[in-house]
């Protein structure tokens, strides 16, 4: 009785081999007939009498395998490979490396996933399907840290729809990055002896495109080599004609709907550019400053005066108003008042915020500094540029 259960654990033995060998994409394996015949047990009379080979089909994408019993001459297993085993698959007579390779082993299986179609829309089409549109990173730019926790957190959530059988598609794409684009476009143009001005913006935005083929697909190789499963089949770049028109859309719509409006503000200026570019893209800098000082006199001709502390006097031309905190003891019953702008002899008036650090210079800035209390208070204001 030791004897039976020992050769059917051999056998078991035998049967999760052959099956491995189905995943490595070795081939068909059979059971020798030895093995089966050998001896007089019991089991070698059954195992002839039902002369029904066994069949192990394995699917890598399902991870299942199943073994059928046929019609041959002899009990056999045969081990089915995948016709679409991924290029390179160790056979199960191959040494295994003793160190893994991740060059190897991971931009190879990447290939193969995408070429396969795994990370397109595929599923259960009862089921509610599952979309991400990837926040699209500067074709510019490189992989950073940003980039590696979101395309984690988005793949997980991406797989974990797919392995429910629901219809997932992670998007990718890429923004054309304008202000960081425009700048390196610019440059060859000037080492061409020619300037965007030069040659219109048609002709500018064919350059962009051409610089894109050419330059922008660094960081889209590295969120592919982080494993990301988004559906590159259906890559979007921001510049494309009906993403144009979705943004254009977006922007008229919320305008009619009063969300958004075009008005004066502070901005950041760039001269070779010739347009206003955003905070971020500023690199700002500490520098030893002095303060200038002016009396502002009040109009009512009683001969009281603001002082105020200035790093910038060549803004005084576009002053609009003296601000002061309102719970600042030496300013706070001028509030309301007028004041005269030095040089100029025009009219301003003192407002009140909490923005005003009292204890800076005389706590009396002008409205360069404070531009937000300007716009709360409805006060004028005009540009010097």
């Amino acid at each position: 009785m030791q004897h039976l259960r020992l050769r059917r654990l051999l056998w078991l033995v035998m049967l999760r081999s052959s099956v491995k060998a189905a995943w490595l994409g070795s081939g068909a394996t059979r059971l020798p007939q030895s093995f089966l015949r050998r001896g007089s047990s019991a089991l070698a009379p059954a195992a002839t009498a039902a002369a029904a080979p066994l069949q192990a089909v394995c699917d890598r994408r399902s991870r299942r395998c199943h073994v059928r019993a046929g019609g041959a001459s002899s009990p056999s297993m045969q081990a089915v490979a995948c016709a679409d085993a991924p290029p390179g698959a160790a056979g199960v007579d191959e040494e295994m490396a003793t160190q893994y390779a991740p060059l190897e082993v991971e931009e190879r299986l990447y290939q193969w996933w995408e070429s396969s179609g795994f990370f397109e829309p595929a599923g259960d089409e009862s089921k509610q399907c599952f979309v991400i549109s990837m926040p699209p990173p500067n074709v510019t730019g490189k992989l950073h840290m940003g980039h590696a926790m979101f395309v984690a957190l988005e793949d997980i959530m991406a797989r974990f729809h797919r392995m429910r059988g629901h219809p997932t598609l992670w998007l990718p794409g890429t923004d054309h990055a304008g202000i960081a684009t425009q700048m390196l476009v610019e440059r060859q143009l000037v080492a061409e002896g020619t300037s965007r001005t030069a040659v219109g913006r048609d002709a500018f935005l064919e350059r962009v495109w051409g610089w894109k083929a050419e330059k922008g697909g660094q960081i889209t190789g590295q969120i592919r080599r982080l494993g990301a499963s988004c559906d590159w089949s259906r890559e979007k770049f921001t510049l494309e004609p009906e993403l144009c028109e979705a943004v254009a859309e977006a922007f008229v719509n919320l305008h009619e709907k009063g969300l958004i409006y075009r008005g004066e503000y502070m901005v950041n200026w760039s001269p070779s550019l010739g347009t206003a570019v955003s905070d971020l893209e500023v690199e700002y800098s500490e520098e030893e400053g002095k303060l200038y000082y002016f009396k502002y006199n009040l109009d009512d001709g009683s001969g009281e005066h603001i002082p105020v502390a200035t790093t910038r006097p060549e803004t005084i031309l576009g002053d609009a108003a003296v601000c002061v905190h309102p719970e600042d003891e030496r300013y706070k019953h001028l509030v309301g008042k007028e004041v005269v702008v030095p040089i100029l002899g025009r009219k301003v008036p003192v407002i009140a915020d909490d923005y005003v650090q009292m204890d800076f210079g005389t706590g009396a800035p002008r409205n360069s500094a404070p531009f937000g209390a300007i716009r709360r208070t409805s006060a004028p204001f005009g540009a010097i540029l």
